[in-house]
């Protein structure tokens, strides 16, 4: 993933300005450390921080049209633009990079051409035949993007808050699937989906045809020209991602560069559900399979990088990004800079436990569109900027247009769970790839129960969390809280922790504003906590909140009590895994 920010109309086109654009610039440079670039014009800047995954050589942004009265600064990947080219013949392109279409594109077709691109991306476009530009985000919102305002009439766009937020008068996330155009002077949705009105699909189930568009959704993100991987945490997503990624890969370009052996990689504590499983998954494809080990002490002392990094307070966002923000790290040391991953899934079909008591198809069906479209708050924010944060790109084939429409076309009463039936969650994906014939996992792993990725690198790291906030944060704090955070007020001690080292780092109220609240139990909307009356007395994101449902289900009472979990990890040496050393340790 780069880095973009846009400065468009500030009234300054002096030195000083120029030097401040560049100064706010390099607090993107994590996203892209590979090259800087910015382009000026007038009181227009461009400015672009660069992770070099298709054409490294000549593919330096901003990019240009033919005669650069056009300039684009991208963050993204264009996986049909070899197709688009094909439809621009009398145009011609100053480098080889996938994003080099969008200025000519825009020549032929104005701002009605996003549409058309097929992909994850954030960009700006400045036209200075006419002064004008626009911005547009994809359609889930993979890509992460910001807008603001200046006093002076200016309006910014940035790839993190962390680019404006220290100089606009107000800011908020730009909302994914969406353009802003300075000729209109606002917002329009430019994705329309059938799924987005919320209205219930009746096409009949048919595996071969979810088969397909999935396989087709990952064997076009296998386009690059850099050392890549797969994700693998062993559960159902990662698990059919790493097996089509091995099954495909031998035909494609990058194993003529770079080999068709797939590397595969996992993170977790010790002994974690997660790392048992994957393993199990990487012997079965013949992965080279890369394992990395945390301690729960380890993502403490992590926690506040990964605030800073992640730009959220959420807690679920929090938990599950941290040991991502560590295994990102160590991948990126390895010389790999793309990961294809399997975030999307469980809100497509209806995977997080809590769907299990679903009233009817309806509400199951409404739940998973709401779900949908608040992924770029949540899963697709730390996917994209937890790996950005070392300058490694992640790829989400369960998040392709086409499969997205494939599979929230069908009738929902096919993904209803019905354990009586033997339809457990997601069953509709499971069967999909059920092949006797050509088996792409082991039959308990493609039934695998899910677990959410904060719970299945071992259930101690969420207890460790709430332990350590218990020592930080009191008692006489939390009876305050509703005062000194009025929105969103933190809930439990680990919230006021996690809003504490947020606030710090980005204090304006603009920036609290684009975290989203409400009542949640195992990663549900609110909406859905309706569905149980006990959920309302159990609001923990984790996956054992679902009580009734997981394997490891919260029983009755709260989880281990603080004292007890408190004196296996908080201490010189976190014993609470067994384990010696707060290091890492890295199997190959």
């Amino acid at each position: 993933m780069c880095g973009i920010l846009a400065v468009l109309g500030c009234s300054d086109d002096s030195q000083a300005k120029r030097v401040r654009v560049l100064e706010l610039s390099r607090r993107l440079k994590h996203r892209g450390p590979d090259w800087s670039g910015l382009y000026q014009h007038g009181d227009c800047y461009l400015a672009h921080q660069r992770l070099a995954i298709i054409d490294p050589a000549s593919g330096d942004q901003p990019l240009y049209n033919e005669d650069k009265t056009i300039a684009v600064t991208v963050n993204g990947e264009i996986y049909n633009h070899e197709e688009l080219r094909k439809q621009l013949p009398n145009h011609k392109f100053w480098t080889g990079s996938d994003c080099d279409v969008i200025a000519h594109l825009y020549e032929e077709h104005g701002e009605n051409f996003v549409d058309m691109l097929d992909g994850i991306f954030s960009f700006v476009l400045l036209d200075t035949r006419d002064n004008s530009f626009f911005a547009a985000r994809d359609a889930i919102g993979v890509t992460s993007l910001y807008i603001g305002w200046g006093l002076d009439g200016s309006v910014w766009i940035s790839s993190e808050l962390k680019g404006l937020n220290d100089d606009c008068e107000h800011f908020e996330v730009f909302p994914p699937g969406h353009l802003y155009s300075s000729k209109s002077g606002g917002l329009r949705r430019w994705y329309n989906p059938p799924w987005f009105s919320e209205a219930i699909p009746s096409t009949p189930y048919d595996p071969m045809v979810l088969r397909r568009a999935f396989e087709n959704a990952v064997i076009k993100r296998l386009m690059t020209d850099v050392p890549f991987g797969v994700l693998l945490s062993g559960g159902l997503d990662s698990s059919l991602v790493a097996s089509i990624t091995s099954r495909y890969l031998a035909g494609t370009k990058a194993a003529k560069q770079w080999g068709a052996q797939l590397h595969s990689f996992c993170v977790g504590l010790e002994g974690s559900p997660d790392l048992k499983a994957a393993r199990e998954v990487a012997d079965y494809l013949g992965t080279v399979h890369h394992e990395f080990h945390f301690t729960v002490q380890d993502g403490i002392d992590a926690i506040e990088d990964v605030i800073y990094h992640i730009e959220t307070y959420d807690v679920t966002t929090i938990r599950a990004s941290t040991p991502m923000f560590l295994m990102s790290r160590k991948i990126k040391a390895l010389g790999v800079k793309m990961v294809i991953s399997g975030e999307g899934s469980d809100e497509i079909f209806g995977g997080y436990l809590y769907f299990h008591k679903a009233p009817n198809k309806e509400e199951f069906h409404q739940e998973t569109c709401r779900k949908i479209k608040a992924l770029h708050q949540y899963d697709c924010l730390r996917a994209n900027k937890a790996t950005s944060a070392w300058g490694l790109e992640a790829r989400v084939p369960f998040l392709d247009k086409a499969f997205i429409n494939a599979a929230m076309s069908i009738d929902p009463e096919w993904k209803m769970i019905k354990p009586e039936e033997g339809r457990i969650e997601k069953w509709i994906l499971r069967r999909a790839f059920d092949d006797e014939e050509h088996p792409y996992l082991p039959k308990h792993i493609l039934y695998r129960q899910k677990e959410q990725f904060s719970d299945g690198v071992g259930y101690s790291w969420i207890d460790g969390l709430k332990a350590h906030a218990e020592q930080h944060v009191t008692d006489k704090m939390m009876l305050n809280a509703a005062n000194i955070y009025p929105h969103n007020t933190p809930t439990s001690k680990e919230a006021y922790c996690y809003r504490m080292i947020f606030e710090r780092f980005f204090p304006q109220n603009s920036a609290r504003l684009t975290v989203p609240g409400g009542a949640s139990v195992a990663c549900s909307t609110a909406k859905a906590v309706e569905w149980d009356a006990a959920w309302s007395k159990n609001l923990d994101p984790s996956g054992r909140a679902a009580i009734g449902v997981h394997n490891s289900a919260y029983k009755n009472q709260p989880p281990p009590t603080v004292a007890a979990t408190t004196a296996n990890i908080i201490g010189n040496v976190p014993r609470m895994m067994e384990v010696s050393t707060p290091e890492f340790t890295i199997r190959g």
